[in-house]
């Protein structure tokens, strides 16, 4: 079952239990889907389908931050959108999972002690092999804390 008909199950369900905030969240995340559906002109692989997920996530925590601290009802509907999207969003990895990564990277590359100097390198091998399966902002900060 793909990612579209997964969100358009949970908008039917949603729907029928009368939820609103939940129903217009999958609504947006549907659309996302097909465009990118559409631009493309085939079916999207999983990992396009995470892409355009994980974007909207990331629009959506983007909005929040921005979003001023008296406008509650905004907060409130921006947290229940990211909770709502990030059920179709994979798992995210752990920094020890991150830091496991890293040490294979590390070792491939032959670093035994890694410099500022040494941090493209790093990130070049490292952001391939977790795309997808951490946030790049939690990695590169791991990244920044083992350099000597």
């Amino acid at each position: 079952m793909s990612k579209i008909e997964e969100v358009r199950k949970a908008m039917v369900d949603a729907m029928k239990a009368k939820d609103k905030d939940t129903k217009d969240a999958l609504s947006a995340l549907l659309t996302a889907l097909k465009n990118k559906a559409i631009d493309k002109r085939a079916d999207l692989t999983e990992e396009e389908e995470t892409q355009v997920i994980m974007k909207e996530i990331k629009q959506t925590k983007e909005s929040l931050e921005m979003t001023p601290a008296d406008r509650t009802e905004l907060i409130e509907e921006f947290k229940k959108r990211i909770a709502v999207l990030e059920q179709f969003a994979p798992k995210m990895m752990d920094a020890d999972e991150i830091k496991a990564i890293i040490s294979g990277v590390l070792a491939e590359l032959g670093i035994d002690t890694p410099t500022a100097k040494d941090k493209g390198r790093i990130m070049k091998e490292l952001m391939p092999k977790v795309k997808g399966k951490a946030d790049g902002k939690l990695v590169n900060e791991i990244v920044g804390s083992i350099m000597s």
